[in-house]
């Protein structure tokens, strides 16, 4: 028998959770686990009912949540060949802003009969946009009203985060507003499951719900302004007690327990966000190393030594990520999800049968031909607002635009525009970075598309200028959630004193560096100044036609 300790990290995503078994001491990953939600995304009618949900809707089962725990703790425990006895911790991490109305002993509402049925009562995911005209309104009446707290958050709050969602269900669903006890985000439900406490923690405090470290929450006045029942939200629906990042949220409870197959009582670390755990699970614990998570969407993290107010920001909290720096968080809406539209609506069948002749899937038979051509030889410029975009711009009514195409064009020449228009957006955040005082010299990526997908990483590197690393793990969340979890058992329980030790013992990169070319950098300059005319032509209002078709759309939808 080993003396080794390990932690578990469980890291509910967009479509499933996933359970990593590290070993504490070494950083080896010893077996991992993936479930598919049973209920996934739900944005066509809520699980029973064949009732179309309104547009923009993006829901969740928090059933599917307990599935994960109940599913891959045991499977890694039984491959990794690890006793229960020498696990110490066990971390979690979620997309951001997930919520949800709860009663207040914590059970989910759309869990109760009475409210199964109203789509307003499940889990409100990340990529829920349909409290588009209540951020709006929100910005609005910030602005108005000079809160200084905006412009750590780019000046726009988003349609994705805390408190548009609340004010859309008053609006909407007023009744489940009344009778929700609580609303919490994901992270810190997942955590009252695995505790019984409701702890909630500072990241997604800071990030999604404007909670400052000095000042708190908004004042009550601010959301009066926005409706005179949403005053004392704060004190009603949410907790004015806000938890630092990688304490211990509680023990295991013996329920919890028995389910995944654990001793009861071992850490369980407040919650976190999937982006920012990545960032230790990164090896990136200071300033100037910028750490691209890249999948569904991307996430850019970055430490900074002071405050500044930086463009289209989704935040910048004290803490946020590690202690004793200030987090900075923007991304971009539409990458994975780009690619993946693209191959399965828009990609002829020959294509498909060929990948399958050579053993490769699509994305790679496209990859491989893409490859072959150079900088520009496509003719083709994108813009990467498939799914809205969040940093710089922070509009979700923004769609996407390919240029440049002919009869000519084949589906490997818009692969390779759509791989280089997230490229270019990429370079937007950084730049917007760089000349807000907040330098980055470095850039690590995690996540999906990295280790899938060479040609993407040196496009990115040439694009940017910037060297570009790739993390150690394939699973960064979920590692990251296993490392906040040595933190929280401690040092005396085998685990670790801070996250800083953590990363030191814990983390890794891989071998492999992208370097940037330098002839293939000097196209792309020239093609990302006709990004940039496309990006200021159709995002910052000189030609809102994008707006206006979608607007048209849904009201089409409507009729229909």
């Amino acid at each position: 028998m080993t003396n080794s300790k390990y932690t578990i990290g469980v890291d509910f995503g967009t479509e499933s959770g996933r359970a990593v078994l590290v070993d504490v001491a070494t950083g080896e990953e010893v077996a991992s686990a993936v479930h598919p939600y049973g209920d996934g995304v739900i944005d066509e009618h809520l699980p029973g009912s064949d009732k179309p949900l309104p547009p923009d809707f993006a829901l969740q089962n928090p059933q599917d949540y307990i599935a994960v725990l109940r599913e891959t703790v045991p499977v890694v425990l039984r491959e990794g060949r690890v006793s229960a006895d020498d696990v110490i911790g066990i971390g979690t991490d979620f997309t951001a802003c997930t919520m949800l109305p709860v009663t207040a002993s914590g059970t989910p509402l759309c869990q109760l009969p009475e409210w199964r049925m109203n789509p307003y009562a499940w889990v409100k995911i990340w990529k829920h946009h349909a409290a588009q005209p209540e951020a709006n309104r929100l910005n609005e009446i910030a602005r108005q009203r000079g809160e200084a707290w905006l412009d750590l958050y780019g000046r726009k709050i988003s349609s994705e985060w805390f408190f548009p969602k609340i004010w859309e269900t008053l609006n909407k669903a007023p009744e489940v507003y009344e009778a929700s006890g609580r609303y919490l985000e994901a992270a810190d439900w997942i955590v009252l499951q695995l505790t019984g406490e409701e702890k909630r923690n500072a990241c997604t405090a800071g990030y999604k719900a404007i909670w400052n470290k000095e000042r708190g929450y908004p004042s009550d006045d601010f959301f009066a302004a926005l409706s005179p029942r949403l005053r004392h939200v704060v004190d009603e629906k949410l907790s004015r007690q806000v938890y630092p990042l990688g304490q211990r949220a509680g023990g295991l409870t013996p329920a919890m327990a028995e389910l995944m197959g654990l001793r009861a009582g071992i850490a369980v670390p407040v919650g976190n966000v999937d982006a920012h755990v990545a960032v230790p699970a990164s090896t990136v614990v200071e300033p100037g190393r910028l750490v691209a998570i890249m999948g569904t969407s991307t996430c850019i993290m970055l430490l900074g030594e002071k405050e500044r107010l930086v463009e289209g920001i989704c935040g910048v909290v004290e803490d946020g990520i590690v202690p004793g720096f200030f987090g900075y968080e923007a991304g971009q809406s539409c990458v994975g999800d780009h690619f993946a539209w693209f191959v399965e609506n828009c990609v002829p069948p020959e294509y498909h049968e060929e990948a399958q002749r050579r053993g490769l899937n699509p994305h790679q038979w496209l990859e491989q031909q893409a490859a072959q051509q150079q900088p520009g030889e496509h003719g083709l410029i994108a813009l990467d607002w498939w799914n809205g975009n969040r940093s710089v711009l922070v509009d979700v009514d923004l769609t996407g635009l390919l240029l440049g195409a002919t009869l000519a064009t084949k589906p490997e020449d818009i692969y390779r525009a759509l791989i280089e228009a997230t490229a270019y957006g990429a370079r937007v955040i950084i730049e917007a970075f760089d000349h807000n005082g907040v330098p980055v010299n470095e850039i690590v990526t995690c996540g999906g598309l990295p280790g899938r997908n060479k040609l993407l990483m040196q496009i990115y590197a040439d694009v940017t200028g910037r060297e570009i690393k790739v993390a150690g793990t394939d699973q960064a969340g979920a590692f990251g959630s296993a490392m906040f979890a040595a933190v929280a058992a401690g040092k005396s329980m085998g685990g670790y004193a801070s996250i800083f030790d953590a990363a030191r013992s814990m983390a890794r990169l891989q071998d492999v560096v992208y370097k940037p070319r330098r002839a293939h950098k000097a196209v792309y300059d020239q093609l990302f100044a006709e990004y940039l005319t496309l990006h200021n032509t159709f995002g910052r209002g000189a030609n809102d036609v994008m707006k206006r078709l979608k607007a048209l759309r849904q009201r089409m939808l409507v009729r229909v």
